[in-house]
């Protein structure tokens, strides 16, 4: 366990892998802690995989948290403190968050893998409808919709969905509400448009947060940019379908990211 001091606390973060293989920087997801990625994690033992606990989330502090720029700052001073640039793979927020720090520190970002994300995700209206739900009853009152968005239908009736809908339901209130208020005002569109640099987007055919024609877009607006849609899967592939996954993400690592 590692933690990065940040001016409003402690940022949570892990490294696993050799400290001189080429790094590879995982963003979570709205409602999700670093261990969104445990299942992909056997397939990238190429790589020095850093995960963390945005703000809010998980063990890190939480500071303002309502704007995408200052979650994008919090990933460059991890990269700055571990003095290494990165491939960045980040997922639904995360990828966001992604894309803003690729545009803020191009130094840092080699490569970008946007998993389930967008340029803009939702509207401000949607946002506040969130935010006044679990500013009244907690995360766990959206609990029940928010895994019928995640995750396809034969994903629910396996008994790992308990888990992630705890994860979900035992995330901070402050927490959620302050990245869903970064949600509501991001727009990383003419940002993301500028980008040059190699990138790979996915999206889930049965996604329900971010669906595919949303995440295409994205795609088209980036030169270049490879796009891979994982069929039956839905906001969460690295949870549901972690095979297909990594089919689709290793082949891109291995040529941008080594």
């Amino acid at each position: 366990m590692h933690l990065l001091p940040r001016p409003y606390g402690a940022l949570h973060l892990r490294t696993d892998g050799p400290e001189d293989a080429p790094a590879l920087l995982l963003i979570n997801s709205l409602g999700t802690d670093l261990r969104l990625w445990d299942k992909l994690m056997p397939y990238l033992t190429r790589w020095r995989v850093i995960r963390y606990d945005k703000q809010g989330h998980g063990l890190s502090d939480l500071g303002d948290g309502t704007d995408i720029a200052g979650h994008a700052a919090d990933a460059a001073a991890i990269l700055d403190a571990l003095g290494c640039p990165a491939t960045v793979l980040g997922c639904s927020i995360g990828g966001l968050i992604a894309q803003r720090l690729a545009a803020d520190r191009p130094d840092l970002v080699r490569a970008l893998v946007l998993s389930n994300s967008a340029a803009r995700l939702g509207t401000p209206g949607s946002w506040q409808e969130r935010i006044e739900a679990v500013q009244q009853g907690g995360t766990k009152v959206i609990a029940d919709a928010v895994m019928e968005r995640w995750f396809a239908a034969p994903f629910h009736a396996t008994p790992e969905l308990a888990l992630w809908r705890n994860m979900l339901a035992r995330t901070p209130r402050a927490g959620y509400v302050a990245a869903c208020r970064a949600l509501a005002c991001a727009d990383q569109t003419a940002e993301t448009a500028r980008l040059r640099l190699p990138c790979l987007v996915i999206a889930g055919s049965a996604d329900g947060a971010s669906p595919p024609d949303l995440v295409r877009a994205t795609a088209d607006l980036i030169k270049d940019a490879e796009f891979h849609l994982i069929d039956a899967v839905g906001h969460l592939p690295c949870i549901e379908a972690p095979v297909a996954m990594a089919a689709c993400v290793l082949p891109f690592l291995e040529k941008h990211a080594l």
